[in-house]
C-alpha cells in the first residue's frame, strides 16, 4: 500500500474504472466479474454493498458486502447473516494488504450495523483463497452453499481495527 486506503461507493463517475477490475486468469473461475456483481446489487438493493477499494487515486479491488440475509431462504429469519460477498483485488495489487483492509472494512460496517458476526464463502481447493480467510481467524462451519464452503468470524472476539473505513 502506498497510502492510507479507502472504501468508495460505486458512481456513475467510477463505474468503469469498476468493472474494468480484473483478478489474475488463474483466479477468474474462482470469484465473479465485477459487472455481475454490480448486476447483482442492482436487483438485491438495500441487501448488496458494492464498493471500490482505492489506494490513492488509483482503484485497487473490489468488494460487495451483504447484510441481513436469511442464509437458509427458509422465510423464518432463523438464521440471518451479513458479511463478504465477492472480493477482487486488482492482479497486480494482490499480497500488499487490500484483502486485509477489504474483510476488516466490512467487519467495521456489520458491527457498525449491530452485528457480530462476518460470513464469506469460498471454492475449496488449492489455489482458493482459504488460506487468506483462516489466517485472518474465519473458521469453516461445515456447511456448503452450492459448491462453496462457508465460513465466519466471531467479531465480538476480534478485535477493532482502528479507523472508519467506510464510505
Amino acid at each position: 500500500m502506498t497510502t492510507e486506503p479507502r472504501l468508495e461507493a460505486i458512481t456513475p463517475a467510477n463505474f468503469e474504472t469498476a468493472t474494468a477490475l480484473k483478478v489474475r486468469p488463474d483466479q477468474e473461475h474462482l470469484v465473479a466479474p465485477v459487472v455481475k456483481s454490480l448486476a447483482e446489487a442492482y436487483v438485491h438493493p438495500g441487501v448488496a454493498w458494492p464498493r471500490l477499494i482505492m489506494d490513492g487515486g488509483k482503484a485497487v479491488g473490489f468488494l460487495m458486502a451483504f447484510f441481513d440475509i436469511d442464509f437458509t431462504g427458509d422465510g423464518t429469519g432463523n438464521d440471518v447473516r451479513s458479511g463478504l460477498w465477492r472480493l477482487n483485488v486488482a492482479a497486480g495489487e494482490q499480497g500488499r494488504g487490500y484483502g486485509r483492509f477489504a474483510v476488516e472494512s466490512v467487519a467495521d460496517e456489520i458491527r457498525r450495523r449491530g452485528g457480530n458476526r462476518l460470513t464469506v464463502t469460498w471454492h475449496p481447493g488449492a489455489s482458493g483463497p482459504e488460506g487468506f480467510y483462516l489466517g485472518l481467524g474465519f473458521r469453516l462451519t461445515g456447511e456448503m452453499s452450492d459448491d462453496q464452503v462457508v465460513g465466519e468470524l466471531d467479531l465480538s472476539r476480534q478485535p477493532a481495527p482502528g479507523g472508519s473505513r467506510t464510505a
